[in-house]
């Protein structure tokens, strides 16, 4: 199949950063991963994923902690361009840039989220029209929080995390997130995750009856005290000054606070913007977080940017 638009043209997609307001982990599985029951939300910190025809497979990355980000063939948003490529029958390569705001290694799914912006960016760069479903199973192939990064808004994962069910959920949530140094490894941590709980018995993953209720309700105090992470203590274990940021934001008037994912970028709700300024502000002073951003959520998905450079083709 031939480029369905000129070289000059290209296409950017918006895709968001998740947190997961409960994150269940089941137990370890012989193909090595963990069934999952995790509760995903879609926060307002964005990276920007633009894809160009080129005369090579390539990828730059820009913005916060981008030397961080592999430029090769690890990059996950590079993996998901070739596979749509390889899934479609199209021959020519694509050059990606990323512009990037979601903190890398942080538990909150930047990686993915790119990966999702590639595969969104790829299908209107060369017209496909790709059912939306075959996209997420595109998706789950390439990593167990992609398909999210696609759907966005709140939702249930299952599975891997990579099997998605919708959420009666109400309201609209204010957010705060503190940044560290040094980011952790997804892999370390479930593998400390595993060390700790050596000799429990861990029953199969299912999402709580506080967090559905808390969802449904749309009460951002009940969000607050449902918010759990099975991932919690093992991110502590390696990272222990992360419990001073949690009890930071306890004492700054948050409603609730949680290691994101696998950590170590720390999530706190708050209930309004006002708190959230203050808390931000605290932490900024206290030295404990290397960064801090306030959020909304939930948002949408990955979207393709409006604009002169985004073409589609019907």
């Amino acid at each position: 199949m031939s480029l369905a638009v000129p070289p000059s043209r290209s296409v950017t997609v918006r895709v968001p950063a998740k947190v997961n307001l409960e994150l269940i982990v089941g137990p370890l599985r012989p193909d090595g991963f963990h069934d999952l029951a995790t509760v995903y939300q879609a926060v307002s910190l964005y990276d920007d994923v633009t894809v160009r025809p080129a005369d090579d497979w390539s990828v730059t990355v820009s913005g916060a902690e981008a030397h961080l980000v592999p430029d090769g063939g690890d990059n996950l948003a590079l993996r998901a361009a070739r596979r749509l490529a390889e899934a479609a029958g199209i021959e020519e390569p694509v050059g990606i840039a990323i512009h990037k705001e979601i903190p890398v290694a942080g538990g909150m799914a930047g990686g993915s989220a790119d990966a999702a912006g590639a595969l969104l960016a790829c299908d209107a760069l060369w017209g496909l029209g790709t059912p939306r479903h075959a996209l997420e199973q595109l998706a789950g192939e390439i990593g167990s929080d992609v398909p999210f990064a696609l759907a966005g808004g709140t939702a249930v994962g299952s599975g891997r995390g990579e099997q998605l069910a919708p959420v009666l959920a109400r309201g609209s949530y204010q957010w705060v997130f503190a940044f560290s140094d040094n980011g952790l490894s997804t892999p370390r941590v479930y593998a400390e995750c595993d060390r700790l709980r050596e000799g429990r018995d861990v029953p199969p993953p299912q999402p709580t009856a506080a967090m559905m209720t808390a969802l449904r309700s749309g009460d951002a105090a009940a969000l607050g005290k449902a918010l759990v992470n099975d991932l919690q203590p093992a991110a502590l274990s390696l990272q222990p000054q992360l419990r001073e940021v949690l009890e930071l934001g306890s004492e700054c008037g948050a409603l609730g606070g949680l290691v994101s994912g696998s950590g170590p970028t720390v999530a706190f709700i708050v209930p309004d913007a006002e708190v959230a300024l203050d808390l931000a502000v605290a932490l900024a002073a206290s030295g404990l977080a290397a960064g801090v951003k306030r959020a909304t959520g939930p948002v949408h998905g990955a979207q393709v940017v409006p604009g002169p450079s985004v073409t589609r083709v019907d």
